[in-house]
């Protein structure tokens, strides 16, 4: 897990499908799906708050939960959806940063999302390892939700 790759909503860009298409190179291995090197590697601050912060947009945060008006509506919004499709909530992310600090909330995602066949990192957005179980993804109709959803 690195540090860079904590968007300031909090998300986890280590478990991203994005990311994990990108790092595990699966355009090349015959799976099309969209790729990203992540918020912060790419100066984006936030894909889900886009230029809607001009906070973030001026670098005055790090994290969103520095902000005085956190949590926006906007980002109580993208979290609701990722505590109902994807097992994630950005707000506990930002509240455990925010407590814990970087180092332990890093080491406790890794421990949540490892594989458990072969080590490597599961998906948030589906509960794949891009590593091992490409072919699962690559047979999967909705490739941005779990089986069991």
């Amino acid at each position: 897990m690195e540090e860079a790759l904590i968007a300031p909503c909090g998300m986890n860009c280590n478990v991203c499908a994005g990311y994990l298409a990108f790092q595990n190179r699966v355009k090349d291995k015959g799976t099309k799906m969209p790729s990203c090197t992540g918020c912060r590697p790419r100066d984006k601050k936030c894909a889900f708050l886009k230029k809607r912060c001009a906070r973030l947009l001026n670098h005055e945060l790090q994290y969103c939960y520095e902000c005085p008006d956190y949590p926006c509506p906007r980002l109580a919004h993208i979290d609701r959806r990722y505590r109902n499709f994807f097992r994630m909530s950005l707000l506990e992310n930002l509240e455990f940063i925010r407590e814990k600090g970087i180092a332990p909330f890093l080491e406790k995602e890794a421990a949540k999302w490892r594989c458990p066949e072969c080590g490597d990192v599961i998906c948030c957005h589906n509960g794949l390892c891009f590593k091992c179980g490409l072919e699962g993804l690559k047979n999967k109709k909705k490739r941005y939700r779990w089986e069991d959803d």
